[in-house]
């Protein structure tokens, strides 16, 4: 018994030991596009199955068409509650999203058109008319883009684009006042 515990025992690291199982151990890896036998259709990168979505991801089930937007406007409601913190994030991503184009008070003055490098006016977010849009249609512009504007879902996560709208609406009320947002905010 002596002799097997000093065989057993092995200082030098280089040899990790026996393989029990070495098809597990070492799997045959294939590349992402490339062919595969062991699936039917050959293919190795997988389609996901029909009705999953992805971790942390809301599904957005409406178009870009006006239609949608209206309806949008009607369903959607935003889920945040008005306190500091959330007027506090809507600015940051203001900040980061939208004052190149829009301007630092909303009026469509943006650097991106004072410069010349865009061409076409933002739409001014202070107007009449951005102040009577209902938060779930600021939210499907924020989403799919509307107009002249891109689509910013991809860059600004939901939680986000609802706080933006947080800040959008008391720059439309011209304070920083949670309750003077609440008295003129449209859901």
């Amino acid at each position: 018994m002596v002799s097997f515990i000093i065989l057993s025992c092995n200082r030098i690291r280089n040899n990790p030991g026996w393989d029990y199982f070495p098809d597990m151990f070492y799997s045959a890896a294939y590349k992402t596009n490339s062919p595969n036998p062991n699936f039917i259709d050959g293919m190795t990168m997988r389609v996901p199955a029909s009705g999953t979505i992805p971790r942390g991801f809301t599904p957005f089930e409406y178009t870009i068409d006006a239609e949608s937007r209206i309806k949008a406007g009607k369903e959607l409601v935003n889920p945040i509650l008005l306190n500091d913190e959330s007027l506090a994030r809507g600015k940051a991503v203001y900040i980061t999203f939208c004052t190149g184009c829009h301007g630092i008070s909303g009026e469509g003055d943006g650097h991106l058109f004072k410069s010349g490098l865009y061409p076409v006016k933002p739409r001014s977010l202070t107007a009449k008319t951005a102040i009577k849009l209902r938060d779930g249609e600021i939210y499907h512009s924020i989403t799919l883009g509307f107009g002249a504007m891109g689509a910013h879902g991809s860059q600004i996560r939901p939680d986000d684009r609802w706080m933006l709208i947080i800040y959008i609406r008391s720059l439309q009320n011209g304070t920083k006042s949670i309750s003077d947002i609440k008295k003129g905010g449209n859901n």
